[in-house]
């Protein structure tokens, strides 16, 4: 796969790479990774992912922001960091933001809360945004509709729901982040039959590392923890889904990565 793929979203502040960070990364750089963007979704990880995207310009990226199992702890502190985080070069979105009712963490109370201050955030300084949703769809479309004629641009992350909220995003014009989920035969089969209605122009790929390691990867690895180095099988998951080349996924989704997180 001769294009360097751009993983758009991993949480490589994650303690679990704390022992072997310049490794992972030179993995991924061997796997023909040439990119990542590593997600904020903490006060504590959003100064932990700029911190380490400065370290490797035009490698590493971040993005700032409170992911909606934390929106409790969001507080006029947490705004604060998030927006003058934004104003660092490598900061390129603002996220991981917006609801999960699948497991409720925190308070749905605070989850809207948290979620339509970071689009202000979002609206002010014109970065696009990294969004999260599991089981509040209809919540999450009523705030970020309104928000949109004023963001520049927002994907919604790691997206694993049906036909009819795809088609949805779609029509709002929302990109659409694609994981290791699609390579789940279990899981991900119904991902699987409905990737191919994403338009070229709007599919992005990512790892979501540590999380959602592929399941077709073969030799099975020995650990669990996913990577970005396994973005390829994501790519060939969608190839195969999409009924396109590898190569044609692989520089479709580096180009609007670029275009998405306006990276040099």
């Amino acid at each position: 796969m001769p294009h360097s793929l751009i993983d758009i979203g991993a949480n490589i502040a994650h303690n679990s790479f704390d022992d072997d960070r310049s490794d992972m990364l030179q993995r991924a750089a061997d796997a023909g990774v040439g990119r990542i963007v590593v997600t904020g979704s903490s006060d504590e990880s959003n100064d932990l992912a700029a911190n380490l995207a400065e370290q490797s310009p035009g490698i590493l990226y971040s993005t700032a922001g409170v992911h909606p199992h934390h929106a409790s702890d969001y507080t006029d502190e947490s705004d604060a960091l998030i927006r003058t985080l934004v104003k660092r070069d490598c900061v390129v979105a603002v996220g991981e933001c917006g609801l999960d009712y699948f497991r409720n963490f925190s308070p749905r109370e605070a989850q809207l809360n948290a979620f339509k201050r970071q689009l202000d955030i979002a609206q002010d300084c014109g970065l696009p945004v990294f969004l999260h949703q599991r089981d509040a769809h209809d919540d999450f479309v009523e705030l970020l509709e309104p928000a949109l004629p004023n963001l520049s641009r927002a994907v919604a992350h790691c997206f694993t729901g049906e036909g009819e909220s795809l088609r949805e995003y779609i029509a709002m014009g929302l990109y659409i982040g694609i994981t290791g989920w699609i390579c789940d035969e279990r899981r991900g089969k119904h991902l699987h039959d409905i990737v191919s209605i994403i338009p070229d122009d709007k599919l992005l790929i990512e790892t979501d590392a540590p999380y959602l390691l592929p399941r077709s990867i073969r030799p099975k690895p020995k650990s669990r923890r996913n990577e970005p180095m396994y973005l390829p099988e994501v790519v060939s998951a969608l190839a195969e889904a999409r009924g396109q080349s590898e190569d044609h996924v692989a520089a479709t989704t580096t180009a609007n990565a670029i275009q998405f997180f306006g990276l040099a």
